[in-house]
């Protein structure tokens, strides 16, 4: 799933101040954004002001569950191994279960787990554990929908890589609250249809601490509010499977409608929120997003999205050194907009990707637009095999000679287009990123498309387009420290007046200040 960094120079190879991954982290304010009618993929208000600099801190002060069973729920003890899986078994649907304070363990067998049914219920006591002692693969596995899980901790499973631990099966509906899912193999969490996941701490997982994909492809209306993501990616798959693009805090992959709000994502070795391949109408808004290893925020082959009131500090410090150690002259970015824009025809509370409100200091770089000419619906170089435009329906579709001429020639791409960045502060002190190359660029460019032989998109047909003719625009925004910008290749770097100036004209409205900070 995903692609690496686009190169000019490849074009088929489609390719830190590290706070304590331990919680506890300290963060500046406590301000809160002020509510306005705009309403969520859940029907629910959504958020809208300044940018939120308060932090979730859920995993250093979880909430306590309930210390008495509620009447009529089952109790499990930690003493009897298995008990938790024998009493989901044997009980009904719609069952509440009440574990108590302790460590509880599954049977020792790699597939032991919980196959819970529709509506059940399960509530933590303050010090309830679930622990897969490094033998159970999953926790909570089962396709029946509406699972609730509250107030518990879920650690020590050993999932496969791109599998998960708690709702393993990716069923709708599930209810994930007051949670911790820490120390796990593969994703602390997956996701189903209208999955709710909020006020948890999804901490130091192996890979993901969620991995927002279901098989079919038919993730709607996700929720993921007030929790702190911190860790994960622990055993480093990147390393492991260079080129994987299948690490981070959380990966989103065919989300229809998601709404992420809230949450503290620090400290995760990769990208802090990656959403990957056909994605549309996010709302991302009110977050937290420091010091992760890679990008805080990748909108990567994929549509419409709101990116509003975040603040986003110190991301980026320790793959935009390792990439410019290496003499690699592409931008970086800590928000990083691949082949990803608006779309007018899918349905979506916005018909571009709006970029407004937020708080960029101190990152690695601030936002790329990239959209790589050799990537295309059946294209051998469009890493997400089998997939294509959601404006396309049969991949094969997208072939000479059809691909050639209208409507295909521009169906069968994931455009980078109708971009607005705006209203947005961008501050960047070298001294504090401690960068002695170009560490303070915003991009707009492409490749030079030669790929496949049959292509349609060779030469600089898409840098022109992406530059200039695909209604991607920053204004209205203000810059504090040495900032530059890249426009149509790596190697065309402008000052802030060239970069307002003819043919660019990007940035009208703007503030530029030489010193970060005022």
């Amino acid at each position: 799933m995903g692609i690496k960094w686009g190169h000019w120079a490849l074009p088929a190879a489609l390719l830190a101040l590290v706070l304590p991954a331990a919680t506890g982290c300290t963060s500046t304010s406590d301000a809160t954004a002020k509510p306005t009618g705009t309403h969520s993929a859940s029907g629910t208000p959504a958020t809208s002001g300044a940018p939120s600099t308060s932090v979730a801190r859920v995993c250093a002060k979880p909430a306590p569950g309930p210390s008495k069973a509620p009447a009529g729920a089952v109790t499990v003890d930690p003493a009897v191994v298995g008990d938790l899986a024998a009493k989901t078994k044997s009980s009904p649907a719609n069952t509440t279960f009440w574990l108590r304070p302790g460590k509880h363990r599954l049977e020792p067998d790699r597939y032991a787990q919980v196959m819970a049914k529709k509506g059940d219920v399960y509530l933590g006591a303050p010090g309830a554990v679930l622990d897969g002692r490094k033998i159970n693969e999953y926790a909570f596995s089962g396709t029946a929908p509406d699972v609730t899980i509250r107030y518990l901790t879920v650690q020590g499973f050993v999932a496969p890589n791109n599998e998960g631990v708690v709702n393993h099966d990716m069923a709708d509906g599930w209810v994930i609250e007051h949670a911790t899912v820490q120390y796990n193999s593969g994703a602390g969490l997956m996701a189903g249809a209208r999955q709710q996941v909020r006020a948890s701490c999804l901490r130091n997982n192996g890979q993901y601490g969620m991995n927002a994909y279901k098989t079919g492809d038919s993730i709607r209306g996700l929720v993921v509010e007030g929790n702190e993501i911190v860790g994960n990616n622990t055993d480093d798959w990147e390393r492991r499977n260079p080129g994987c693009g299948c690490t981070g805090g959380i990966k989103f992959w065919a989300v229809n409608g998601a709404d992420i709000r809230g949450n503290w994502v620090h400290d995760n070795r990769g990208a802090g929120l990656w959403a990957d391949n056909d994605n549309n109408d996010f709302l991302i808004e009110d977050n937290v997003l420091e010091a992760n290893d890679g990008a805080a925020l990748m909108y990567e082959t994929s549509y419409n999205a709101i990116i509003r009131n975040n603040t986003i500090r110190r991301n980026n410090w320790v793959e935009g050194r390792k990439y410019a150690a290496r003499g690699d002259n592409f931008p970086y970015a800590t928000v990083y907009v691949s082949e990803s824009g608006g779309e007018p025809r899918l349905r979506a509370r916005t018909d571009k990707i709006d970029v407004y409100g937020n708080v960029l200091e101190n990152n690695w770089s601030g936002i790329t637009l990239w959209e790589n000419a050799d990537r295309f619906c059946n294209s051998p170089a469009n890493t997400s095999t089998g997939y294509c435009t959601l404006l396309v329906k049969k991949t094969a579709s997208c072939a000479q000679p059809a691909i050639a001429t209208a409507p295909l020639y521009a169906d069968c791409r994931w455009k980078t287009q109708r971009v607005d960045i705006h209203g947005n502060r961008f501050v960047l002190d070298a001294s504090v990123v401690k960068c002695t190359t170009e560490c303070g660029r915003m991009a707009v460019l492409s490749n030079y498309g030669t790929y496949p032989d049959w292509s349609p998109y060779k030469g600089k047909a898409v840098a022109e387009a992406i530059t200039f003719k695909q209604h991607n625009r920053w204004h209205d925004n203000v810059y504090r420290g040495p900032w530059s910008f890249v426009a149509g290749d790596p190697g065309r770097i402008l000052d802030s007046g060239q970069w307002q100036g003819t043919p660019y004209q990007q940035d009208a409205g703007s503030t530029f200040g030489p010193q970060a900070g005022g």
